[in-house]
């Protein structure tokens, strides 16, 4: 597999096939460059538009690197592959060549068979690394997860962080491990039959650590800005260049089965082929013999980034559902401020959109970045989740759902995730009913650290903010280490009874997805979503497949409500007694088979 001819301007350092070591920056700014390899001076050629160039027989792989500008500063490589230590400091030389995979065969599974787990490296074990991650895989496979997505890991300033502050998007942090120890993680997670996608940040780079500003000014647009800083340029090609290249390295050299995009409706490109539509195209043509799966997170729902060609992904496969959650989480806490309060006059109706169709709040205008959009799409385009990373970290104190909701409601809401037809997202440790906090947390010093800080408070008002009768004070510091340390998973939980039950319930809710619902998933042929008329607080949904009805009814109250009757085998339910809620019935009907 090759990449395409394009790519011979890309970013970072390659092997070359004599061994010799070719290295590339787009620094238009400086007029000499001077490449420093290990203890060699070497003078870059300027070779047009801004790029300077590099090759040596004498960097192979481990050989610390650095580039040295006209003033003697010397910087990392922004595209490094690999740092030796801080985001300051060298780069290091990766042949990606040189790791020997275990299940090189491995090509994917079927998007309709993704149950997704989002996880954060630095907290899912005690040790918050790659390889520490590898032993809990099993506890994955067991619960019949499919495929788990890596919260962001591309190298940011300090040792700890959520990881959207990156500045160095091709480098794995090493706090977590080595380029190595990241293909270990993917590798071993294919040998369970796992998929693995990584969460990406094509919008901004963080506040600490970017050079780009100083040797390439263009890399940036001088009128457009995010909320987190100025926005990126990408009508220049070497943007586009350094981000194209940057997924193509993901998904080649780790062989990764698929990309999360953050924050999608920052990426603006008035060229007149979006770096969206670049970006996808080139992927799936790199990777056509693989399954490759790209989501998007996009607060506008372009739904046109997630059209069908002949049934089958042309673009993007699928988008994060919020609306789906901010519903649910009106339902189950009664929180109306900040993000929910679109959702607090009607959270009812429009739960039982964002379940059977998505899209609720999709922006029309801005739904032009690809072709028309289709409808109807596959409930599949859409990932559903309870609880996320942001959803929970952004709360005042990092609560999860376990300690803010009614358990049987909570179950409930479970068993909908589950056996909705859209493709469901669990948040590391919900599986088990885990109830440490996940707060957010930053590796700052000084004047961005005392920024930092004081932005929490503006944040959490946005999440529910903060519980009565505490106080801006009590809020736990994002730069203090304990409130990195309190957010790591607390494994013996999932031993408890407590947890081995909340565990036995969710594994079998997703085989009994696998075993049911996915097998209408994957028949082709269109699926029309029918919303029945029901009392407040109860969802009765019918989603009518080419095989089957899948048909659910669920009593999100602690009252009596009655339901439409549902037609078919029940598959699962979950009663109080009664129509007394909160409770569920799934069903299916193979009549019309």
């Amino acid at each position: 597999m090759t990449r395409p001819s394009s790519s011979q301007k890309s970013w970072g350092p390659r092997i070359l096939q004599d061994g010799s070591a070719q290295f590339r920056l787009w620094a238009p700014a400086e007029t000499a460059v001077m490449l420093v390899a290990g203890d060699r001076d070497i003078a870059m050629n300027a070779v047009g538009g801004g790029w300077h160039e590099a090759e040596t027989d004498r960097a192979g792989p481990g050989t610390p690197y650095r580039f040295r500008l006209a003033d003697g500063t010397e910087i990392p490589d922004p595209a490094s592959h690999a740092q030796w230590n801080d985001i300051d400091g060298p780069s290091v030389v990766v042949d990606h060549r040189g790791y020997v995979w275990r299940n090189a065969s491995w090509k994917g599974r079927p998007w309709e068979e993704a149950v997704l787990y989002e996880l954060h490296i630095g907290t899912f074990t005690p040790d918050g690394t790659f390889r520490a991650a590898i032993e809990r895989l099993p506890h994955l496979a067991y619960l019949s997860i499919t495929a788990i997505e890596i919260m962001p890991v591309a190298h940011f300033a300090g040792r700890r962080g959520w990881g959207y502050d990156g500045v160095l998007h091709y480098a794995p942090h090493n706090a977590y491990g080595t380029p190595d120890d990241l293909k270990a993680l993917i590798d071993a997670a294919h040998g369970h039959g796992i998929m693995v996608l990584l969460d990406v940040v094509y919008n901004h780079f963080g506040p600490v650590g970017n050079n780009l500003p100083r040797i390439a000014p263009a890399f940036f647009h001088p009128e457009r800005h995010t909320p987190w800083g100025a926005a990126l340029a990408f009508e220049e090609e070497a943007v586009r260049r350094y981000f194209i290249d940057n997924a193509l390295h993901w998904i080649l050299d780790y062989r990764l089965d698929g990309l999360r995009f953050d924050a999608t409706e920052e990426i603006e490109d008035e060229s007149d082929r979006h770096v969206l539509i670049a970006l996808a195209e080139t992927l799936r043509r790199a990777a056509a013999d693989r399954h490759v799966h790209l989501v998007v997170e996009d607060q506008t729902s372009r739904q046109g980034l997630l059209n069908r060609d002949g049934g089958t992904v042309h673009l993007y496969t699928a988008g994060w559902n919020d609306e789906f959650h901010h519903a649910l989480h009106v339902i189950a806490t009664g929180e109306k401020q900040g993000h929910y309060a679109p959702f607090a006059e009607t959270p009812d109706d429009i739960l039982k959109e964002a379940t059977a169709r998505g899209f609720v709040h999709r922006d029309r205008s801005k739904d032009r970045v690809g072709p028309a959009p289709q409808d109807p799409l596959p409930p599949v385009v859409n990932v559903n989740f309870l609880q996320n990373h942001d959803q929970i970290g952004n709360r005042a104190f990092g609560e999860r759902l376990t300690v803010l909701a009614d358990p049987a409601l909570l179950n409930a809401m479970t068993a909908l995730l589950l056996l909705a037809p859209a493709v469901p997202m669990l948040f590391m440790g919900e599986e088990y009913g885990e109830r440490r906090p996940f707060c957010f947390f930053a590796d700052f010093e000084g004047d961005l650290a005392h920024t930092t800080r004081q932005g929490r408070k503006d944040e959490a008002d946005k999440f529910g903010g903060l519980p009565q009768g505490r106080q801006t004070g009590d809020l736990p510091d994002p730069t203090a280490e304990e409130t990195f340390l309190t957010s790591k998973l607390d494994w013996p939980r999932a031993a408890s009874p407590d947890g081995r039950r909340q565990y036995g319930l969710v594994r079998d809710l997703i085989r009994l997805r696998q075993a049911h619902v996915v097998p209408l998933l994957l028949r082709p042929g269109p699926v029309e979503p029918h919303v029945l008329s029901s009392e407040d607080g109860v969802l009765a949904i019918d989603w009518r497949f080419p095989a089957a009805t899948l048909g659910i009814r669920a009593n999100l109250t602690h009252a009596e409500r009655p339901w439409p009757d549902v037609a078919g085998e029940t598959i699962f339910e979950l009663s109080q007694g009664g129509t007394a809620g909160p409770a569920i019935v799934v069903a299916i009907d193979r009549k019309r088979a």
